[in-house]
């Protein structure tokens, strides 16, 4: 007899332009006891980021695309209540991938425990915490190598991405912090909670205009989670020699076809400009320095966070959409 049942998000089609409910389907799947080495763990809270968009694709890139009838996956948060490891006891709390589901059993080797922080809730390691953050530091730190007093402009500032992201270039020691976002309130957000020195609407008025009204002296660093226009904007803005860590292109994931490239491209030749593309998982080393400032800068009470948080695993695909629509603010999360 089954020991514990899991409701379960599995990918059945693959989308065309915007995903919609019928690309999905809720699932049932039961578990036996732990076997040996196995551990159970109940999900506390369920990562949705804009990357698992592009796994939804049956095309190329820097993770396998979701296969289709399969519990989709990734990050989670939870607390091991079953356990046949004795690396991973019951009542451990662990971060793993095997998220889109409100229980996860599998080998122990497939969780990391983490540390239990009185006071600091478990969803903090889906973001400030978590490979979120760790993003943003990188981005700023080993790809485009920010440097004290450089100016930096950030695309989607109001994400989970961005709103990490800016604060960490403030305490790292830039002198002006620009962000973009979505809506006036999320612009107001920016320069009352998370230290932007500009923000604009790029829904209000060209972001080249917009960008350029907000650094009059140029940009020297940029942090790209959008793309498209975003991206043109900054290779406007940029002061030679600047330097753009490109994280995502938001913008251009639900497109039905190809959007067409920067029409300023040149100017990465005569300012001398670096651009380049990079994922988390390549970094990973950077994890244990990343841990020890952003765990300092929390408990310094330095750092500010918001959650936008759906209830119940039913809702994680409505949490996806809403997110990809930019209706979240800060990181969006499942509450199991």
């Amino acid at each position: 007899m089954a020991s514990a049942v899991s409701t379960q998000i599995q990918l059945v089609a693959r989308p065309n332009g915007w995903p919609t409910h019928d690309d999905f389907r809720t699932t049932r799947v039961s578990y036996d006891d732990p076997a040996p080495g196995e551990v159970r763990v109940e999900n506390a809270f369920v990562s949705v980021d804009p990357y698992m968009r592009g796994r939804m694709n049956d095309a190329r890139s820097y993770v396998a695309p979701y296969a289709l009838g399969e519990t989709m996956t990734g990050g989670a948060v939870g607390r091991v209540v079953a356990s046949a490891s004795d690396d991973v006891p019951v009542g451990s709390v662990v971060v793993h991938q095997l998220g889109w589901r409100d229980i996860a059993q599998a080998d122990a080797t497939q969780f990391r425990v983490v540390p239990d922080l009185p006071g600091v809730p478990l969803s903090l390691r889906l973001h400030v915490l978590g490979m979120t953050a760790l993003t943003a530091y990188v981005g700023l730190t080993r790809v485009a190598e920010m440097r004290e007093g450089d100016t930096v402009f950030i695309s989607g500032a109001a994400g989970a991405v961005g709103t990490a992201a800016g604060q960490i270039a403030r305490l790292l020691g830039a002198k002006r912090v620009i962000g973009s976002a979505g809506s006036p309130e999320k612009v107001a957000l920016l320069t009352s909670k998370y230290g932007y020195d500009a923000a604009f609407d790029y829904r209000s008025a060209p972001v080249r205009e917009q960008l350029a009204s907000a650094a009059p002296d140029g940009i020297d660093v940029y942090f790209d989670n959008v793309g498209g226009d975003h991206l043109e904007a900054a290779l406007d803005a940029f002061n030679d020699g600047g330097r753009a860590a490109l994280c995502g292109a938001i913008a251009t994931y639900n497109t039905g076809a190809p959007v067409p490239g920067p029409d300023n491209l040149s100017n990465i030749v005569t300012r001398g400009l670096r651009l380049e593309g990079f994922t988390v998982g390549n970094h990973l080393a950077a994890s244990p320095e990343f841990q020890e400032r952003m765990g300092a800068w929390l408990a310094e009470g330095r750092i500010a966070y918001d959650e936008t948080i759906v209830d119940g695993i039913d809702g994680a695909v409505d949490a996806f959409l809403d997110m990809m629509r930019g209706a979240n603010t800060g990181k969006m999360l499942v509450r199991i």
